[in-house]
């Protein structure tokens, strides 16, 4: 993940519940890092919230249930490696295969605060062929929507493999279910749609939000009859509960036995018992900075082991290595 600081409920339901899924599962050794550098690729005119939102993050991973002592946990700017290893790789991609990578047109398109317009931008899918292969890794979690990240990554890797041997594996996709949840205004939630509830956020914060959301806009009265497929927060509240507990609300707005603040209380009071205690978890950390960044160190340190095996073998593979 890019450090773009605290994680929201729907980066949890979407990615990270996955990762804590595969880990427990015991059948994977798994990295997972912090994709730091990616981050200088649209936020390199202004550098100073980098090393901040790492340790939030990484303090919300943890607290969700990432064990440092099960994955390993890293920052990618830690591993030279990484860079070395996509100077290389970057030699070899046709400039071709970068411009038709379906979100490089599509954010070139729909950015406009920040000028993306620089080849780390293009360049982005290189390293993050580096960032998979160095590990060797057999299989990337992702949803289904990035997909070709993957085949391009092994693209690369037939490539490199013909110019200079079998030197890694390719890479398959492991599809996850990729929950989508929607923000507080009905779109897909998101940090730039500043429509986001987060993990951290505590309960108060969450009535709030829930309190501020925009409910059935058919329903004037509170006696009126209300329309719960068209309520956002209804719809919400369907990812939070059972779905005959859902379709008895729903039932009670229809015929107006309850309102859509009490809906909104119900709402919150689902999400604060779902992601509290991950909550108060992520918070004490926070308060221990020094302790997350210890972890973001090991972890490092055991990846970038890992990482120098794998340059040694490409450097002899390109007939660069001097030992």
């Amino acid at each position: 993940m890019r450090p773009t600081g605290n994680l929201h409920l729907g980066n949890y339901e979407g990615a990270l519940k996955n990762w804590i899924r595969l880990q427990d599962s015991g059948e994977y050794e798994c990295f997972y890092f912090i994709a730091d550098l990616h981050a200088l690729t649209s936020d390199y005119a202004d550098t100073s919230a980098i090393k901040q939102n790492t340790i939030d993050m990484v303090s919300d991973w943890l607290a969700a249930g990432l064990d440092p002592e099960r994955s390993t946990i890293f920052a990618q700017s830690l591993i030279p490696e990484h860079s070395e290893l996509h100077l290389i790789l970057s030699a070899i991609t046709p400039l071709s295969w970068l411009e038709r990578v379906p979100t490089y047109k599509e954010q070139r398109e729909n950015i406009s605060e920040k000028d993306i317009g620089n080849y780390a931008f293009l360049g982005y899918p290189v390293l993050q062929a580096a960032d998979i292969i160095i590990y060797k890794a057999d299989f990337v979690p992702v949803g289904k929507d990035q997909a070709s990240h993957v085949e391009l990554t092994r693209e690369i890797v037939r490539r490199f493999n013909n110019f200079y041997g079998d030197v890694f594996p390719e890479p398959k996709a492991l599809h996850t279910e990729v929950l989508v949840l929607p923000g507080t205004d009905g779109r897909k939630m998101s940090k730039s749609y500043g429509n986001a509830i987060y993990l951290i956020d505590d309960a108060d914060v969450v009535r709030e939000k829930a309190r501020m959301m925009i409910t059935d806009r058919t329903r004037i009265k509170r006696t009126d009859p209300g329309h719960p497929e068209n309520c956002d927060v209804c719809q919400m509240h369907r990812f939070f509960i059972e779905s005959e507990a859902a379709d008895l609300l729903d039932d009670d707005c229809r015929n107006a036995r309850i309102g859509c603040v009490d809906r909104k209380r119900s709402l919150a009071d689902s999400i604060i018992e779902r992601y509290g205690a991950i909550a108060e978890r992520s918070r004490e950390l926070r308060r221990n900075p020094d302790r997350v960044v210890g972890i973001i160190k090991e972890g490092s340190r055991r990846a970038r082991a890992q990482a120098q095996v794998t340059m040694s073998e490409v450097r002899r593979a390109i007939k660069m290595d001097w030992d």
